[in-house]
């Protein structure tokens, strides 16, 4: 297996196979507004505000994460988005999103990021370090439809940190639906 950051030379690979995970998952129309959100994520943000993992064996992509910019600017803290991840349909369930986020973590830490945010299941995320946290202490850009999933990952630490808002995400992200 190898995790590679070389996610624009493989951009159109990497949309499809985020577009039918996520197609298999949850139907046709949640695979489109992925494969949406990718096409803009990859294509208009800017580089130093993405950061792109996917896992290879015998040149198949089995995976991936993105992370994009969370600016407070308020706060001199750097903090990403963990968002979004999927394991290509038939390589889900063997370890490989879990192996995937660790990596980027390690390699978001070794980077200087001071934390992790994301969206999403609180028993999978809680697995790889990520904590429970509230909009009081780190503000979502939007409204949250499920504010139970709003996780970070102190980088540095096990404490949950403050942070102070607005945030402001990049602009893939910029539409209140998502949230």
């Amino acid at each position: 297996m190898e995790i590679s950051t070389d996610y624009k030379s493989h951009s159109a690979a990497i949309i499809s196979m985020f577009s039918s995970c996520f197609s298999n998952a949850e139907g046709p129309q949640e695979g489109a507004i992925i494969e949406d959100l990718m096409q803009n994520l990859i294509n208009d943000t800017p580089k130093d505000h993405l950061r792109g993992f996917t896992i290879w064996d015998n040149n198949t992509l089995k995976g991936g994460i993105f992370l994009s910019r969370l600016v407070y600017p308020n706060d001199p803290r750097r903090v990403f988005l963990l968002s979004p991840v999927a394991i290509a349909t038939r390589y889900q369930r063997q370890g490989l999103g879990q192996t995937l986020i660790t990596s980027a973590l390690e390699a978001m830490k070794q980077d200087g990021t001071d934390i992790v945010v994301t969206y999403g299941d609180p028993a999978f995320y809680g697995r790889v370090g990520f904590i429970p946290i509230s909009v009081v202490d780190i503000p979502a850009p939007y409204p949250l439809s499920h504010p139970h999933g709003w996780l970070c990952n102190p980088l540095h630490g096990t404490a949950a940190p403050k942070l102070m808002g607005p945030a402001q995400c990049v602009s893939a992200f910029q539409k209140p639906d998502l949230w």
